[in-house]
């Protein structure tokens, strides 16, 4: 049963708080000690709090689970986990990382309230809600920097909270078209706003994110007030439009895009290529 549980609680995804410590490296703070400590313990607050979320939206979708070809092998659709024990466990995460998230800062437990309540609202009502279901992925992302800023109180450019958004928007947006496709004729019953897309539409709100990603990232590279006069971030840009071109060649002509989260560690030149960009990161921002 713990390994039921705990496939529910989907330990995959916690690749996605992650996002957390973007504060703290770009705010070129990763190497203080304390408030590195802080971000990992924010990071564990999040894989908590994130884990209850993902056991709402199983037990709300447990009936539409059993429709989906994959799905429906997950434990609660399957029968090997019991709805009463995710109902426990779904209730005593948040119990646990909120009240930790205010001991350790006050805006840092008003935004982990704030994230539950709209991740809730999202498993319950708004992921029925076409376009508003995606917007509220994304601002989970959006969250998770904003967590990470608060612990370690630094000024932060606003424009990696644009770029994290349109990131969130080109990842949500491209699962959406992997969801539509494999599901064909009976998308609408596993996921009601799926009879609302057409590929067509993800494909134009594809172009229009992707491209205003790009922008967005170069303009940061260049105009953000934290970085080095010298605009060498602008060596950056070339490992985010291979990664996005990657990652659109993956979607469209391998037909991934189902899993993000597993889909960035399983294909190889993706992952080296998020590798590069990071250690070019670390090299502009704390050697250059």
């Amino acid at each position: 049963m713990f390994k039921a549980l705990l496939e529910t609680m989907r330990p995959k995804q916690w690749a996605k708080n992650l996002f957390i410590f973007a504060g703290l490296v770009f705010g070129q703070k990763l190497f203080h000690p304390r408030l590195l400590a802080r971000n990992v313990g924010t990071f564990a607050l999040f894989c908590l709090i994130s884990s209850a979320v993902y056991i709402i939206n199983d037990l709300a979708d447990i009936e539409k689970d059993r429709q989906h070809p994959t799905k429906r092998q997950r434990p609660l659709p399957s029968g090997r986990l019991p709805p009463r024990v995710a109902m426990v466990a779904a209730g005593l995460f948040p119990a646990i990382s909120i009240p930790l998230a205010f001991l350790m800062d006050l805006q840092l437990g008003l935004v982990m309230v704030l994230y539950l309540a709209m991740m809730i609202a999202y498993s319950l009502l708004l992921k029925d809600l076409v376009i508003v279901d995606v917007l509220i992925v994304s601002a989970g992302y959006v969250l998770r920097v904003a967590a990470g800023v608060i612990v370690t109180d630094v000024p932060f450019s606003p424009w990696l909270y644009v770029c994290t958004t349109l990131l969130a928007l080109f990842i949500s947006f491209s699962k959406r078209r992997h969801e539509l496709l494999i599901l064909g004729g009976t998308a609408d019953e596993h996921r009601t706003t799926l009879n609302e897309y057409t590929p067509h539409l993800l494909d134009e709100m594809i172009a229009v994110v992707t491209s205003t990603t790009v922008v967005a990232y170069s303009l940061y590279t260049f105009s953000a007030t934290n970085l080095a006069p010298n605009h060498t971030m602008m060596l950056t840009i070339p490992f985010v439009l291979y990664g996005i071109f990657r990652y659109l060649y993956l979607v469209h002509v391998k037909n991934e895009g189902g899993t993000p989260e597993e889909l960035v560690f399983k294909d190889k030149p993706l992952l080296l290529d998020i590798a590069l960009w990071g250690m070019t990161v670390l090299f502009v921002l704390y050697i250059k």
